[in-house]
């Protein structure tokens, strides 16, 4: 559109003029207007006094008239007042500039220093909170790790009739890579230990001969060792032993007057440099350093840490930390008699830690890290004999550096120091022995003299400097100014008087006034019109058409451009992703991917023509001449290319899972068009002509996240020395008016010489190396882009849940006016709720009592924007979901990311209720109640929704649940856990994966060290009832396979909604408000039904594949490839689709019951007619796999 065309660009084709037409005066008129504005009191004078002399002059002569044509005295004391007002600016200019400079010079030094310290209180914030963020990340995920290992050990030591210590991990190397990765620090070592009696040693000596070669064959396979697993054997010792540092560190047999700690099982599977033998069954309770935290953790059955020196791969030995987490015999965090079995650890190096903390361009940073306990520390002693427990680092961007073991920061600074406690394990010193050193890692960072040097510039001289010349160089255009308009005013003066003259005797005297009167009218009414049309508004006012020949009364404005290249770039997968999101998130998306594109066409001279849905059009080569016009499209493309993934990654945190998968497919033609203004109502700057079209073509054929280049951008490449940047398409396309098309891809530019100055290239050259080069620029771009995010897509979900949930507390808190208080009162009721004997389907209730809100509670509710919930409870809130994520198994479908999902369809639907007759009336997804005026809009939001839409704690409820609902599903369905008849089954009976869900996270939820966040949940009793209440009864109403629970959720919709349903009662919009998030998490959590056709696939493929992977491990009885087909058209037809009937039935869903029984119905047909080929693709895909 004309309003996107840079006014540089418009004003060189003269566009604009064509849009906004004006009459304006030529240089003679305008000086003309400004020589009468200027000298309309002399005019005045001098006219009348010679209308006065030419009276006279038919009296009394010539001689009296020539006496009249001397300029009037007027005007000499207007050239006097003039002068004296001249010298008075003079010696303001001078004053002006003498004060302006001084201040300019004072304020420019003053802001260099508060820009420095600015500059570094804002790296100091960043790089303390992105320190806290990645130590509670770490423990949540160490915390989380363990209770795994504790659930998969209770769980096969059943099943083996086994006990601690003789357990060896399953699957070791797997789930210590999986910690690894979530923890965000590079090449940990990830340790487990044991806790061995003195009188079991020998029988685990034999466990362990039997365990280690197992665990060690499994590694070698998973991690791909260099050595085998006999090798690795051969270099163990097969008996529990420490190193003796009185018999030249060589391995002897450990002491048995106390337990032993032996080290079971490590990743990554290696020799450390130094090392002949494995450290495996190496005795961690006789080393002095580690044994004292091991010790610790044992005494007070929480994690600790301690400094010491730690090799990676071949790199010489750097400081780092262990850290251990104590493993207990059950999962209940609140088990009183729970006993301390083994130890999880994982040894880190600070190096690594602090890398990637500042971005490229972000220096000069020193960080002193201290402990609180030298005598946890192995490094090397001090003169008095005690071990350091301070290390410096310096920051300089992504990367870090080791300074010293010793605080080594600059005195200068210690005004600027900004300190934190980076590392607090929150234990109690009533709960340790007398004397012990609780450990705490405190960070204190410092600027360096770099940093403040790059803040001390010449810049307060030379503004200064500028200033003073700013004012010499006023003065001069004044002075000449001054000069052109003295010498401008005498030559109007002197014409005025010659036409004076020339009209006095040509007219008499009357004809001559009348014909200033209307010249005087003529110029005013002249004026008027410029005036009218001289508001902005009417440059974008439809014209005034006119008959005759053009539409506008004059020829349109168009031009022919020979040589340009259009770029068409579409956005792949968007209209799936948008059919899961609400409106404003759609909007979000493309208004950051467009505003980052428009961008990069400003800085290469690319010219947007228009956005399509979410098509980008752009064209290179217009309006102004581009000579290499296809170089230039391509190295756009590239840029968008790679701002796309950098752009959907950040997005995924505030938009929800399945942004990250969005991708560009651009197309590239160069040639011919035909570029003008289009006008009429709406006029627009349009592109015309074949070029387009095989444009648009070029993208219809491509594929995502590349670039599809015509034979003619190809040739243009090859013409300007760069044919190494393309290679051709192995397969021809066909092209609608064009038959066969050889096309061309652009791929990744590689080092070296050209062979050539045109480097041309032929399909043969490079036919073989197509998917390698693209599937290789890919991979290194997506692994480049993910590195400097700083987070994986676990990562990037639970900063996302942390999002929703968090806008959800402050929603809470908004309705309790504000207040966060102590709970302590509550924690015999958090200790006691549940543990009443019976199971979670047990407190199941078919009605739940919401709280209800008046129109004056609404009223007075705060905004919720305004609420802080706090560092420490948003906090605890990133490391409960943290934990949670954690406990989800690495299953295909029952995972966390598909818990994010149904959480999104969660939000989106509960948006759509809060909603009251399509508008949001006070209410929107993101804020919350709004204040609102308007008494009837305010008792629509108190009914509407049966009360789920006043009240803040039932929506997080059912939020919460769908991030829960399926913790540690093991991927098999509860039939087969009862067939099974594992340890959980026989607990539950019924609904086995749901309930044990529950339990596993509210245990976690009610730890001590969620305090805080379940402050903000929840204040009185009566809400922590209904919390759980609503947990319990929206996780069970996932279980949709039970018949037995069936039943009787179809009698609780007959008496809520049906027809026939008795008269309403006082609890009936109870009834019908637990009816709705029944219906509300159901639909959510097969939301992929209801959604687009590629959601639809993607995780029906994944339920698949994991029901099929269960088929082939031998818990399933039937192979599910068999009945899938006819499966999904049953569950569509008697499931899904009446499914979202009621949701339309609620009437409280708006226009989303429409939209997913629409998508249904559409998935269920394209079902039928594909799903026969896609059951063999899935069967293929896994078996190819394997």
């Amino acid at each position: 559109m004309i309003d996107h065309i840079p006014h540089h660009v418009v004003d060189a084709t003269g566009f604009y003029n064509c849009q906004c037409h004006q009459e304006t005066p030529t240089m003679s008129e305008d000086h003309s207007i400004t020589s009468k504005k200027s000298s309309f009191s002399l005019f005045s004078i001098f006219s009348s006094s010679r209308i006065r002399g030419a009276t006279d002059s038919e009296r009394r002569g010539p001689s009296l008239q020539r006496e009249t044509n001397q300029p009037p005295e007027v005007a000499k004391q207007e050239d006097a007042n003039i002068l004296r007002a001249k010298i008075l600016v003079a010696l303001i200019i001078i004053l002006a500039a003498s004060a302006v400079g001084a201040s300019t010079y004072l304020l420019v030094k003053d802001q260099e220093k508060k820009d420095f310290e600015n500059q570094f209180a804002s790296y100091a914030s960043e790089i303390l909170t992105l320190s806290r963020q990645k130590a509670d990340q770490f423990f949540s995920a160490l915390d989380a790790f363990s209770i795994s290992i504790a659930s998969q050990a209770i769980s096969e030591n059943e099943l083996r009739n086994t006990s601690w210590p003789f357990y060896a991990i399953s699957d070791w190397s797997v789930k210590a890579r999986g910690l690894a990765e979530l923890t965000g620090v590079f090449d940990p070592d990830v340790l487990f230990f044991s806790i061995v009696q003195p009188e079991e040693r020998d029988i685990f000596n034999e466990f362990a001969m039997q365990a280690v070669p197992k665990w060690y064959q499994e590694s070698v396979e998973v991690e791909e060792t260099e050595m085998t697993a006999t090798e690795f054997w051969q270099k163990t010792n097969p008996f529990i032993h420490f190193y003796d540092p009185e018999n030249n560190s060589q391995p002897d047999p450990s002491p048995g007057e106390s337990d032993f700690i032996p080290l079971l099982q490590l990743y990554p599977l290696r020799l450390h440099p130094g090392y002949a033998i494995m450290p495996t069954l190496s005795d961690i309770a006789q080393s002095p350093g580690s044994g004292a935290l091991v010790n610790m953790s044992r005494s007070i059955r929480k994690p600790v840490l301690g400094f010491t020196m730690v090799n990676v791969g071949t790199d010489a030995a750097t400081p780092g930390s262990l850290i251990i987490q104590p493993i207990y015999d059950t999962v209940h965090s609140s088990a009183e008699d729970r006993k301390v079995v083994a130890f999880a650890g994982i040894r880190l190096r600070w190096l690594d830690y602090f890398k990637n903390v500042l971005t490229d361009g972000e220096f000069g940073v020193t960080v002193v890290l201290k402990s609180s306990c030298p005598n946890l520390s192995t490094f090397d002693k001090h003169d008095d004999g005690s071990a350091s427990s301070v290390l410096t680092y310096r920051i300089d961007g992504q990367n870090a550096e080791l300074l010293g073991i010793s605080d080594l920061h600059n005195p200068k600074y210690d005004d600027m120091e900004s300190t934190d406690v980076f590392v607090d394990l929150n234990i109690d010193q009533s709960e340790v022995p007398e004397g012990t050193c609780i450990p705490t890692l405190t960070l204190h960072v410092y600027p360096s003299g770099d940093l403040e040097e790059s803040f001390q510039t010449y810049h307060a001289i030379e503004y200064t400097g500028v200033v003073a010349a700013s004012f010499i160089f006023t003065s001069l255009v004044f002075l000449l100014y001054d000069y052109f308009v003295r010498r401008r005013q005498a030559k109007v003066m002197e014409r005025i008087m010659r036409q004076d003259e020339i009209v006095a005797n040509v007219f008499p005297t009357a004809i001559r006034n009348r014909l200033y009167q209307s010249q005087e009218r003529q110029g005013k009414a002249h004026r008027g019109k410029h005036a009218e049309h001289g508001d902005l508004k009417t440059g974008f006012e439809a014209p005034e058409f006119e008959e005759g020949p053009y539409i506008s009364g004059s020829a349109p404005m168009a031009d022919l451009f020979p040589n340009v290249s259009v770029v068409f770039a579409d956005i792949v997968g968007f209209t799936a992703w948008s059919s899961a999101r609400e409106p404003h998130q759609v909007f979000v998306l493309l208004e950051t991917i467009y505003c980052a594109f428009d961008k990069i066409a400003y800085r290469h001279n690319v010219f947007k023509v228009e956005t399509v849905g979410d098509c980008y059009v752009s064209v290179v080569g217009l309006p102004e001449p581009v000579d290499k016009h296809a170089v230039v499209a391509c190295s756009f493309a590239r840029e968008c290319k790679i701002k796309m993934i950098e752009l959907t990654l950040k997005l995924e945190v505030s938009l929800g899972p399945g942004t990250g998968d969005l991708d560009l497919r651009t197309g590239i033609h160069s040639g011919q068009v035909t570029a003008g203004v289009l006008r009429g109502e709406r006029s627009r700057f349009q592109l015309f002509g074949d070029t387009m079209n095989t444009a648009a073509r070029m993208e219809q054929t491509g594929e995502p996240h590349r670039v599809h280049l015509s034979q003619a951008s190809a040739d243009l490449l090859n013409e300007a020395g760069l044919g190494r940047w393309i290679m051709p398409r192995s397969t021809k396309i066909f092209v609608k008016g064009k038959g066969q098309m050889q096309t061309y891809w652009l791929r990744r530019k590689k080092a070296g010489k050209p062979k050539s100055r045109s480097d041309k290239i032929t399909v043969a050259e490079t036919e073989e190396t197509e998917e390698e080069s693209d599937s290789m620029e890919d991979n290194l771009l997506a692994f480049s882009v993910s590195k400097d995010q700083g987070m994986t897509k676990i990562e990037r979900l639970v900063e996302w849940n942390v999002e929703v949930l968090g806008k959800l507390l402050q929603q809470i808190i908004a309705s309790r006016d504000g207040d966060v208080n102590d709970i302590e009162s509550l924690s015999d009721t958090e200790r006691s709720i549940g543990r009443d004997g019976g199971t979670v389907l047990d407190e199941f209730t078919p009605i739940i009592p919401l709280k209800r809100f008046e129109v004056g509670d609404l009223r007075a509710r705060r905004r919720p924007s305004s609420i802080d919930i706090g560092d420490k409870a948003k906090s605890q809130l990133r490391s409960y979901l943290s934990e949670i994520a954690g406990m989800y198994r690495e299953n295909s479908f029952h995972n966390f990311d598909h818990a994010s999902h149904v959480t999104a369809s969660v939000k989106k639907m509960l948006a759509r209720i809060v909603k009251v007759d399509g508008e949001e009336n006070g209410f929107a997804a993101n804020s919350g109640i709004q204040r609102v005026n308007n008494d009837r809009h305010l008792d629509d939001l108190v009914t509407h929704g049966y009360g789920i839409t006043s009240d803040p704690l039932t929506q997080f409820a059912v939020v919460f649940s769908a991030v829960i609902h399926d913790v540690d599903h093991p991927g098999v369905p509860n039939a087969q856990l009862l067939k099974e008849k594992t340890r959980n089954a026989e607990i539950y009976k019924k609904s086995v994966a749901e309930q044990n869900s529950v339990e596993l996270a509210w245990d976690l939820l009610m730890s001590d060290e969620y305090s805080s966040l379940r402050a903000c949940i929840y204040q009185t009793e009566s809400d922590l009832r209904r919390f759980r209440q609503l947990v319990v009864n929206t996780v069970m109403a996932t279980d949709i396979v039970d018949k037995e629970l069936q039943a009787p959720r179809k009698n609780r919709w007959d008496a809520a909604f049906s027809n026939e349903s008795p008269p309403s009662t006082e609890n009936d919009d109870d009834r019908k408000a637990t009816i709705v998030i029944e219906h509300l998490i159901q639909a959510s959590d097969v939301s992929h039904t209801m959604q687009h056709w590629h959601i639809y696939k993607e995780w029906n493929e994944r339920f698949f594949m994991e029901c099929y992977g269960a088929y082939k491990a031998g818990r399933a009885d039937l192979d599910p490839s068999v009945g899938w087909y006819k499966g999904e058209i049953g569950f569509f037809d008697y499931y899904v689709i009446p499914l979202a009937k009621k949701l339309d039935r609620c009437g409280v869903f708006g226009v989303s019951s429409d939209e997913y029984l629409n998508y249904a119905k559409a998935n269920r047909d394209e079902w039928a007619r594909e799903g026969k080929a896609l059951v063999e693709e899935y069967v293929s895909k896994y078996n190819s796999s394997q």
